[in-house]
Protein backbone atom coordinates (compact mmCIF):
# COMPACT_ATOMS: atom_id res chain seq x y z
CA UNK A 1 0.00 0.00 0.00
CA UNK A 2 1.45 3.40 -1.05
CA UNK A 3 1.15 5.71 1.93
CA UNK A 4 1.20 9.49 1.85
CA UNK A 5 1.37 12.11 4.55
CA UNK A 6 -0.78 14.90 3.17
CA UNK A 7 -3.30 17.63 3.87
CA UNK A 8 -7.04 16.96 4.00
CA UNK A 9 -9.10 20.13 3.67
CA UNK A 10 -11.82 21.09 6.08
CA UNK A 11 -13.42 24.35 7.05
CA UNK A 12 -16.02 26.40 5.26
CA UNK A 13 -15.82 28.27 2.00
CA UNK A 14 -12.91 30.74 1.97
CA UNK A 15 -11.97 29.69 5.51
CA UNK A 16 -9.56 26.78 4.96
CA UNK A 17 -8.47 24.46 7.72
CA UNK A 18 -6.42 21.33 7.07
CA UNK A 19 -5.81 18.06 8.87
CA UNK A 20 -2.42 16.47 8.39
CA UNK A 21 -3.18 12.81 7.77
CA UNK A 22 -1.54 9.54 6.84
CA UNK A 23 -3.60 8.07 4.01
CA UNK A 24 -3.46 5.57 1.19
CA UNK A 25 -2.42 7.49 -1.92
CA UNK A 26 -5.34 6.02 -3.87
CA UNK A 27 -7.93 7.62 -1.55
CA UNK A 28 -9.44 11.05 -2.33
CA UNK A 29 -7.95 14.19 -0.78
CA UNK A 30 -10.70 14.62 1.80
CA UNK A 31 -11.63 10.96 1.89
CA UNK A 32 -10.65 8.00 4.01
CA UNK A 33 -7.42 8.26 5.97
CA UNK A 34 -5.63 5.97 8.37
CA UNK A 35 -4.52 8.38 11.08
CA UNK A 36 -4.74 12.07 11.88
CA UNK A 37 -1.24 13.41 12.55
CA UNK A 38 -1.91 17.08 13.15
CA UNK A 39 -3.52 20.28 11.91
CA UNK A 40 -2.60 23.25 9.73
CA UNK A 41 -4.44 26.57 9.87
CA UNK A 42 -3.19 28.93 7.12
CA UNK A 43 -5.31 31.81 8.42
CA UNK A 44 -3.12 32.23 11.50
CA UNK A 45 0.04 34.39 11.32
CA UNK A 46 3.20 32.61 10.17
CA UNK A 47 4.91 33.06 13.51
CA UNK A 48 2.01 31.56 15.48
CA UNK A 49 2.79 28.23 17.09
CA UNK A 50 -0.81 27.11 16.54
CA UNK A 51 -0.49 27.44 12.74
CA UNK A 52 1.04 23.97 12.34
CA UNK A 53 0.59 21.30 15.00
CA UNK A 54 1.97 17.81 14.42
CA UNK A 55 2.37 14.69 16.52
CA UNK A 56 6.05 14.23 15.67
CA UNK A 57 6.26 10.72 17.14
CA UNK A 58 3.56 9.47 14.77
CA UNK A 59 4.98 11.43 11.81
CA UNK A 60 8.38 9.81 12.37
CA UNK A 61 6.67 6.42 12.66
CA UNK A 62 4.93 6.83 9.29
CA UNK A 63 8.09 8.13 7.65
CA UNK A 64 9.86 5.04 8.98
CA UNK A 65 7.11 2.87 7.47
CA UNK A 66 7.82 4.43 4.06
CA UNK A 67 5.09 7.06 3.84
CA UNK A 68 5.95 9.81 1.38
CA UNK A 69 5.17 13.39 2.45
CA UNK A 70 3.66 15.73 -0.11
CA UNK A 71 5.59 18.85 -1.08
CA UNK A 72 3.73 21.11 1.35
CA UNK A 73 4.12 18.64 4.23
CA UNK A 74 7.80 18.13 3.44
CA UNK A 75 8.29 21.90 3.69
CA UNK A 76 6.61 21.88 7.10
CA UNK A 77 8.78 18.97 8.22
CA UNK A 78 11.90 20.78 6.99
CA UNK A 79 10.89 23.83 9.03
CA UNK A 80 10.41 21.58 12.06
CA UNK A 81 13.87 20.06 11.49
CA UNK A 82 12.66 16.50 10.83
CA UNK A 83 13.70 16.33 7.17
CA UNK A 84 16.80 17.67 5.46
CA UNK A 85 16.24 20.73 3.27
CA UNK A 86 15.90 19.91 -0.42
CA UNK A 87 17.08 22.15 -3.22
CA UNK A 88 13.99 23.03 -5.20
CA UNK A 89 14.42 24.58 -8.60
CA UNK A 90 11.74 24.29 -11.22
CA UNK A 91 12.34 27.11 -13.69
CA UNK A 92 9.89 25.56 -16.15
CA UNK A 93 7.07 26.13 -13.66
CA UNK A 94 7.38 29.90 -14.00
CA UNK A 95 7.72 29.91 -17.79
CA UNK A 96 4.72 31.18 -19.73
CA UNK A 97 2.81 28.82 -21.98
CA UNK A 98 3.35 28.51 -25.73
CA UNK A 99 0.53 30.89 -26.66
CA UNK A 100 1.85 33.56 -24.31
CA UNK A 101 5.33 33.16 -25.81
CA UNK A 102 3.87 33.53 -29.31
CA UNK A 103 1.96 36.69 -28.32
CA UNK A 104 5.08 38.17 -26.75
CA UNK A 105 7.09 37.40 -29.89
CA UNK A 106 4.45 39.04 -32.12
CA UNK A 107 4.38 42.09 -29.88
CA UNK A 108 8.18 42.35 -29.95
CA UNK A 109 8.17 42.07 -33.76
CA UNK A 110 5.55 44.84 -34.05
CA UNK A 111 7.56 47.09 -31.73
CA UNK A 112 10.73 46.42 -33.68
CA UNK A 113 9.05 47.34 -36.97
CA UNK A 114 7.46 50.44 -35.39
CA UNK A 115 10.80 51.56 -33.93
CA UNK A 116 12.68 51.10 -37.20
CA UNK A 117 10.28 53.16 -39.35
CA UNK A 118 10.22 56.31 -37.17
CA UNK A 119 13.94 55.96 -36.51
CA UNK A 120 14.66 56.20 -40.24
CA UNK A 121 12.41 59.26 -40.53
CA UNK A 122 14.01 60.82 -37.46
CA UNK A 123 17.48 60.35 -38.93
CA UNK A 124 16.34 62.04 -42.14
CA UNK A 125 14.85 64.92 -40.15
CA UNK A 126 17.85 65.27 -37.80
CA UNK A 127 20.36 65.70 -40.60
CA UNK A 128 18.86 68.98 -41.92
CA UNK A 129 18.32 70.20 -38.38
CA UNK A 130 21.97 69.57 -37.52
CA UNK A 131 23.08 71.36 -40.69
CA UNK A 132 20.89 74.34 -39.82
CA UNK A 133 22.35 74.43 -36.31
CA UNK A 134 25.87 74.32 -37.74
CA UNK A 135 25.05 77.19 -40.11
CA UNK A 136 23.67 79.24 -37.19
CA UNK A 137 26.88 78.64 -35.23
CA UNK A 138 28.98 79.79 -38.20
CA UNK A 139 26.95 82.99 -38.58
CA UNK A 140 27.57 83.98 -34.96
Amino acid sequence: MAMKIRLARGGSKKRPFYRIVAADSRMPRDGRFIEKLGTYNPLLPKDSEDRVKMNMDRVNYWLGEGAQPTDRISRMLEAAGVLDKKNRNNPQKAEPGQKAKDRAQEKADKLKVAEEAPAEEAVAEEAPAEEAAAEDDQKK
